[in-house]
C-alpha cells in the first residue's frame, strides 16, 4: 500500500503541475462558454431579413399579414403587379412578391392553388414556411368566421387539458412537466459528465503508460515495485487529478453563476421599469422558483452517493482495460484496434439511457444499470427519477466485483505487457497473459 500510495502521489504531482493541465482547467469552462456563444452568434448572423411585397386580389389579407423580426411584408396596388415582377430581377432591396389571388364564391382551394411567390434569387425553408403559415392562419380565421364561430370560443377550443398527476409511491407528490423535464436535464448532464471523464482520463492513463513505457523508464520503476502497485498507483493518480479538475469546474460554475446573478439583478434595477418588464415578459423569477422548488424535492445525499460511487468505480474499471492497453501495445496506433471495446460499452450505455427518459423503470432501463458495462452511465441516467434501493445495492455489487476483476486481468496483461516491446500483441497473445 506504501508503495501504492508513493506512486499515486508521484502520478498526481506530475499531471497538475503540467502547464497543460493548469490552462486546460482555468480556460476549459470560458473556453466552453465562448464555443457557446461563437456557436449562438454564427446562427444570429445567418438569420435571414426579407422584404416580401403582397399583391392582396382580395383583399383579405390586407389587415391580418403581419410583420416580424423575421418577415417584412409590404403591401403594393394590384395595378402594379407586373412592373414589379418585370423589375424584381436584380433589385438587392426586395426578396420577392407575393400574389394573392381574388377569393372568389368563397373557394379557399382555388386562392391556395393560385397563390405564387415570386423571387429574385432563392430564400430560406424557414421564411417559405413562415409565409405559409402566416397565409394558412389568416384563411383558418375567416372559415372560423364563416362558420359563425367567436374567437373567444376558439380560444376556449384550443385550451389544453391539465391533468394533474399524483405519485402514490412518493408520499402523494404531485409530478408536474416541470419537474420531469428538471429530472430529465439532470439525468443527461450527470450521464454526459461521466462518460466523458471516463473516456478523457481513461486514455490519460493509457498514454501515461504508453509513455513510460516507451522511454523505458518503466524498466527502473518496475526493479523496486510491482507491476500490480505501479498500475494502481497510476489509475488512483490520475483519479485524483481528475476529481480535482472536476472540483475546480464546479467551484468556477458556482461562483460564475452567482455573479452573473448579483449583474443581472443591479442592471435589471438600474433599467426604469426593468423589474416590471423582464418580469412580465420572461416570467424568469417564477420559473427559476419553479425550477429550484422542483430541485429540492429530489433526493440529492442519494444522487450525490451514487454518482460519486458509480463515477468511480467505472472510472477504475475502465481505466484497468484502458492501462491493460497500453501495457500490450507500443505506439498510440495501435491502440485504436483495442479502445474500441472500451467505447463500445460506455456507448451502449449513454445512448440507450436516453430512453429512460420515457421509462426510467422498464427492462431496458433495469437491465442497462445494472450490467457493469454499462452501469457506470444508465444508473446515473436513471437516480433522478428513482431508482429502488436493492436495485442501487446490487447494481453496485456487480460493478464493484466485477471492477476488482478487471483489476486482476488487467495486472495479469500489465505485468507481462509493460516489458514486451517491438510485438504487436494480438488477442491470443493476451489470452496466455491472463492465463499465465
Amino acid at each position: 500500500m506504501n508503495n501504492i500510495f508513493l506512486i499515486t502521489k508521484r502520478e498526481f504531482l506530475t499531471q497538475v503541475k503540467k502547464k497543460s493541465f493548469i490552462i486546460l482547467t482555468l480556460l476549459a469552462p470560458i473556453l466552453l462558454i465562448a464555443f457557446g456563444a461563437v456557436i449562438g452568434l454564427m446562427f444570429k448572423a445567418n438569420e435571414s431579413h426579407s422584404i416580401i411585397e403582397v399583391v392582396d386580389k382580395s383583399g383579405l389579407f390586407k389587415d391580418q399579414l403581419k410583420s416580424d423580426d423575421q418577415l417584412n411584408y409590404v403591401f403594393v396596388s394590384t395595378a402594379d403587379e407586373k412592373s414589379k415582377i418585370n423589375n424584381l430581377k436584380g433589385n438587392e432591396s426586395l426578396d420577392g412578391i407575393l400574389i394573392l389571388p381574388e377569393l372568389k364564391n368563397q373557394n379557399f382551394d382555388e386562392l391556395q392553388q393560385n397563390t405564387r411567390l415570386v423571387i429574385n434569387s432563392k430564400i430560406g425553408f424557414d421564411t417559405k414556411q413562415k409565409i405559409v403559415a402566416d397565409i394558412t392562419d389568416v384563411i383558418k380565421k375567416e372559415k372560423i368566421k364563416q362558420l359563425g364561430i367567436a374567437e373567444t370560443q376558439l380560444i376556449n377550443l384550443d385550451k389544453s387539458f391539465p391533468l394533474k398527476t399524483i405519485n402514490v409511491s412518493e408520499n402523494n407528490k404531485e409530478d408536474s412537466d416541470l419537474a420531469f423535464g428538471v429530472k430529465s436535464g439532470l439525468s443527461i448532464l450527470l450521464m454526459y459528465v461521466t462518460f466523458m471523464f471516463i473516456i478523457i482520463y481513461g486514455v490519460r492513463v493509457m498514454r501515461s503508460v504508453l509513455e513510460e513505457k516507451n522511454n523505458r523508464v518503466v524498466e527502473i520503476i518496475i526493479s523496486s515495485v510491482k507491476p500490480f502497485e505501479l498500475m494502481m498507483g497510476k489509475i488512483l493518480g490520475v483519479t485524483l487529478v481528475a476529481l480535482t479538475q472536476f472540483a475546480v469546474w464546479i467551484s468556477m460554475s458556482v461562483i460564475g453563476a452567482l455573479v452573473l446573478n448579483t449583474g443581472f439583478s443591479s442592471i435589471q434595477k438600474n433599467i426604469p421599469g426593468g423589474n416590471e418588464e423582464l418580469a412580465n415578459k420572461l416570467d424568469v423569477a417564477q420559473i427559476a422558483t419553479q425550477i429550484s422548488h422542483s430541485l429540492l424535492e429530489l433526493n440529492f445525499p442519494l444522487i450525490i452517493f451514487v454518482f460519486i460511487v458509480f463515477f468511480l468505480l467505472g472510472y477504475i474499471f475502465y481505466s484497468s482495460i484502458y492501462a491493460a492497453i497500453g501495457s500490450a501495445v507500443d505506439n498510440e496506433t495501435e491502440t485504436q484496434q483495442f479502445t474500441l471495446f472500451a467505447i463500445l460499452p460506455l456507448m451502449l450505455g449513454m445512448y440507450g439511457s436516453f430512453s429512460l427518459m420515457n421509462n426510467p423503470d422498464g427492462p431496458l432501463g433495469f437491465w442497462l444499470s445494472i450490467i457493469p458495462f454499462t452501469s457506470p452511465v444508465a444508473m446515473i441516467a436513471r437516480i433522478p427519477f428513482g431508482v429502488p434501493a436493492w436495485q442501487i445495492a446490487l447494481s453496485i455489487t456487480l460493478l464493484l466485483g466485477t471492477t476488482v476483476f478487471m483489476i486482476f486481468v488487467a495486472g495479469k496483461i500489465y505485468r507481462v505487457g509493460i516489458l514486451m516491446y517491438g510485438n504487436k500483441a494480438t488477442l491470443k497473445e493476451l489470452w496466455k497473459w491472463i492465463k499465465g
